[in-house]
C-alpha cells in the first residue's frame, strides 16, 4: 500500500484513463453491455476518487512539492513535443472537485435518467467529459491543455444536445459549440504566439523564457488576452455568455455537472494558471495592469448583468443558469483584482475559494431543481407553489444550498468566499477598487433577492393550478426518491458544514496558495501586522467594511425577497405594473437587456443580409451576367468584328497596319 501511495502522484495521468475506459467500453461493446455501462461509469469515477485520495496522501507526504511527468510525443530532429502532466496545488484542488462532484451527480443520474432509452449513452458521455476535464487540469503544457480543452467542448456539445430529437436541444448544443469556438480560436492563436516566441509549449519553460526576457512585452500581453478570450467562452463571460442559458435544455444532471461544477470553471482555472505569470512579470517592468483590469471588469459586468436577468426569469433552471454565470463573474473579478493588488494571493485565494464553495451549493441546487421538474412535470416556477409540505427534504436542502448562494452570514461557504472577494476588492488600493466594490455589493443584494424569490415561488404560497390539475388527475405530489435527494442533500450539508468552519478553511486555502505562488512564480506576499479591530475575537483578521457590506447585502436581498415572495405583503405583478419605470426595467431584464437580439442581429441577421446582397448583386450581376454571359457575348461580338475585317483585300490590311503604326507613334510622341 505504501508503494502505491508513494507513486500515486506520478501516475495521476491514470485518472482520466479510468474514465475514458468507460467511454471506450461503450463505443466497442455498447450493444452487449447496455445498462452495465452505468456500473462501469460509476466504477471508473469511484476508482478515480479513491486514486485521488492516494494522490493527496502522496502529495502531502512529499511536502506538497509539484510532481511532473512528461512523455515524449513527437520527435523532429532535435525538437521534441511532450505530453506533460503536473500535480501541483491548483490541479489537486480541481481534481478533488471534479471527481467528488462527478460521483455525486452520476449517483443522482441513476434514478433521474432511469426511464430514458439512451441512459447507457448518457453515462458513457459523462465518463468522456470527466476524463477530458481531468486531462485539462493535469496538463502542464499548452498543447495538451488545448487538446483537452477541445475534448471538453465536444463532451459538453454532446451532453447539452443529448435529447437531440428536440429542436431546442439541438439548437442549444450548436449555439454553445459555436459560441465557445469563438473563444477557442483566440486561445489557439495565443498558444501559437507563445510557441513562436519560445519554441515550446511547456508552461514552465514559457515562464522561464518570459522571466529571462525571451518573450517580448507585446507578445506576452497579447497572448495572455487571447488566452483569456478562450476563458471567456468556456466560462460564459460577457459578451460570450448567451450560450449558457440555452444549454439548460439538456438533462438537469448535465447542468449540475457541466454548468455548476466543472466546465464553466475551466475558464477560471485557465486564468488562475496564466494570471500569476503575467503578475510576476510586473517585476521586470512589464505593464500588466491592463490585462487584469480587463479580467476584473469583464467579471464585474457579467456578475451584475446576469444577476439582473435572474431576478425576473420564470424558469427555475434558467434562474440557476443566470446565477452560475453571475457567480463565475465574481471569481473572474477576484482574479482580476488580485493582479491589481500588491497582495496577489488575497484575490487569488478568494476566487478559488468561491469556485469550490459555488460548485457544492450550485450542483446541489441544480439537482434539487431536477427533482422538482421530475415530480411536478414543469420547468416554470409559476406552476409550483406550496411544495414545502409535500417535499420536506428537498425544501430543507434547497434552503441550505440557497443560503450558500445568498451568502448567509457565518454558517455557509458562500458567505466566507464572498466576504473574501469583497475584502480583496476593497483592499486592492487600485483606482477601480470602489466601483468594483459597489458592483460586487449590488450583485450580492440581487443574488439574495432572486434566490429568495425562487424558494418563495416554489415552496410558499398556494398550490398552482398546474399542481391542482395534477392532483385531480391522480398524480399526487411527493418527495423525490432517496437515490435522488441523498446526492444533493450531501452537497447541501457540506455547504453548511464547511461554512461553520469557513474562516479556518479560508485561512488554510490562503496559506496553501501563498506557498504555491512563492515557490512556482516567485510572488511573495508581504506580512501584514494585524491592527486592532472592532470585530469580536473570532472574526479577527476580517475587513470590517467588507464584513459589514456582506451582512447588509444579505439582509437587504433576503428582506426584499421575503416581502414579495414569502410573506406576500406586496404583489410583485401589481408592483411592476404600477409604474412605467418599474415596468420598463422589468421588460429590459426579461428580454436579457436585448443582448441576445443584438448578438443575433450582428452575427446572424447581418451576415445573412450581406450574403443575400453578395448573391444578388455580385454573383448574379458581376459573375453570372458580367463574367459568364458578358464574356461569352464579348467574345461573340469580337469574333464578328474580326470576321468582318477579313476581306481578303491586301490594301485593306495595309491600311489597318499603317493606321495602327501611326497610332503607336502618336502615343510615343505624346
Amino acid at each position: 500500500m505504501n508503494d502505491i501511495l508513494n507513486t500515486a502522484a506520478e501516475y495521476a495521468w491514470a485518472l482520466p484513463c479510468f474514465n475514458m475506459f468507460a467511454f471506450v467500453s461503450w463505443i466497442i461493446l455498447g450493444r452487449y453491455i447496455h445498462k452495465n455501462t452505468i456500473f462501469i461509469s460509476l466504477g471508473s469515477i469511484g476508482i478515480s476518487l479513491i486514486w485521488f485520495v492516494a494522490i493527496i496522501v502522496d502529495f502531502v507526504s512529499g511536502n506538497m512539492a509539484t510532481v511532473v511527468v512528461d512523455f515524449d510525443w513527437i520527435h523532429i530532429g532535435d525538437w521534441v513535443i511532450t505530453w506533460g502532466f503536473s500535480v501541483d496545488r491548483i490541479s489537486v484542488v480541481m481534481m478533488g472537485l471534479i471527481t467528488f462532484v462527478s460521483l455525486v451527480v452520476q449517483a443522482y443520474s441513476i434514478e433521474y435518467m432511469s426511464k430514458d432509452p439512451g441512459i447507457s449513452w448518457y453515462f458513457s458521455l459523462q465518463s468522456f467529459f470527466v476524463a477530458a476535464m481531468l486531462l485539462l487540469v493535469l496538463a502542464d503544457n499548452l498543447l495538451l491543455l488545448y487538446f483537452a480543452w477541445e475534448l471538453v467542448g465536444l463532451g459538453s456539445y454532446l451532453l447539452i444536445g443529448f435529447w437531440y430529437e428536440r429542436a431546442s436541444a439541438a439548437e442549444a448544443a450548436k449555439k454553445a459549440f459555436i459560441t465557445t469556438r469563438i473563444g477557442d480560436v483566440g486561445l489557439l492563436i495565443g498558444i501559437l504566439l507563445l510557441f513562436k516566441s519560445t519554441g515550446t509549449f511547456h508552461i514552465a519553460s514559457i515562464i522561464h523564457a518570459a522571466n529571462n526576457g525571451g518573450i517580448g512585452e507585446g507578445t506576452i500581453i497579447l497572448s495572455s488576452l487571447l488566452l483569456f478570450l478562450g476563458a471567456m467562452g468556456k466560462s460564459a463571460q460577457f459578451p460570450l455568455n448567451e450560450w449558457l442559458l440555452e444549454a439548460m435544455t439538456g438533462p438537469t444532471a448535465v447542468s449540475a455537472l457541466i454548468h455548476a461544477a466543472t466546465m464553466v470553471k475551466a475558464g477560471v482555472f485557465l486564468v488562475a494558471r496564466i494570471g500569476p505569470l503575467v503578475f510576476a512579470l510586473g517585476a521586470a517592468g512589464i505593464l500588466a495592469d491592463q490585462f487584469f483590469e480587463i479580467i476584473a471588469w469583464t467579471g464585474a459586468i457579467t456578475a451584475l448583468l446576469l444577476a439582473t436577468q435572474g431576478m425576473v426569469n420564470p424558469e427555475i433552471k434558467k434562474v440557476l443558469a443566470y446565477s452560475t454565470g453571475s457567480q463565475i463573474g465574481y471569481m473572474m473579478m477576484a482574479l482580476g483584482v488580485a493582479g491589481l493588488s500588491h497582495q496577489y494571493v488575497d484575490g487569488y485565494t478568494a476566487g478559488f475559494f468561491h469556485l469550490i464553495s459555488h460548485a457544492m451549493f450550485k450542483a446541489s441546487l441544480f439537482m434539487a431543481a431536477g427533482s422538482l421538474l421530475h415530480i411536478v412535470g414543469s420547468r416554470f416556477m409559476t406552476d409550483m407553489g406550496g411544495l414545502r409540505k409535500h417535499m420536506k427534504k428537498t425544501y430543507a436542502f434547497m434552503w441550505a444550498a440557497g443560503l450558500g448562494l445568498m451568502g448567509a452570514p457565518f454558517i455557509t461557504t458562500g458567505f466566507w468566499s464572498k466576504d473574501a472577494i469583497f475584502a480583496a476588492v476593497y483592499e486592492s488600493g487600485n483606482e477601480w477598487a470602489l466601483p468594483l466594490f459597489l458592483i460586487a455589493i449590488l450583485t450580492a443584494v440581487i443574488t439574495a433577492f432572486y434566490t429568495t424569490r425562487m424558494l418563495g415561488m416554489v415552496f410558499f404560497g398556494k398550490k398552482s393550478k398546474h399542481i391542482e390539475k395534477m392532483e385531480e388527475e391522480g398524480h399526487h405530489i411527493h418527495e423525490a426518491s432517496a437515490s435522488m435527494w441523498i446526492p444533493y442533500g450531501i452537497l447541501a450539508v457540506l455547504t453548511i458544514g464547511i461554512g461553520i468552519i469557513g474562516l479556518s478553511a479560508e485561512e488554510g486555502i490562503h496559506h496553501l496558495f501563498t506557498e504555491y505562488l512563492e515557490h512556482s512564480f516567485g510572488i511573495h506576499s508581504a506580512h501584514v501586522t494585524a491592527e486592532a479591530s472592532i470585530l469580536p475575537e473570532f472574526l479577527q483578521g476580517l475587513n470590517p467594511v467588507a464584513l459589514g457590506a456582506s451582512l447588509v447585502a444579505f439582509a437587504t436581498g433576503i428582506g426584499l425577497g421575503y416581502i414579495f415572495y414569502i410573506g406576500r405583503w406586496v404583489d410583485p405583478v401589481k408592483f411592476v405594473n404600477s409604474n412605467i419605470v418599474f415596468y420598463s426595467i422589468h421588460k429590459l431584464f426579461l428580454n436579457r437587456w436585448y443582448l441576445n437580439a443584438m448578438v443575433y442581429w450582428c452575427f446572424v441577421t447581418t451576415p445573412l443580409w450581406l450574403a443575400r446582397g453578395v448573391s444578388r448583386y455580385f454573383e448574379k450581376t458581376a459573375i453570372d451576367y458580367g463574367m459568364n454571359d458578358g464574356v461569352q457575348k464579348a467574345v461573340s461580338w469580337s469574333a464578328k468584328v474580326i470576321q468582318g475585317t477579313q476581306t481578303g483585300v491586301s490594301q485593306s490590311y495595309l491600311f489597318v497596319f499603317g493606321a495602327g503604326l501611326l497610332f503607336v507613334v502618336l502615343i510615343l510622341l505624346i
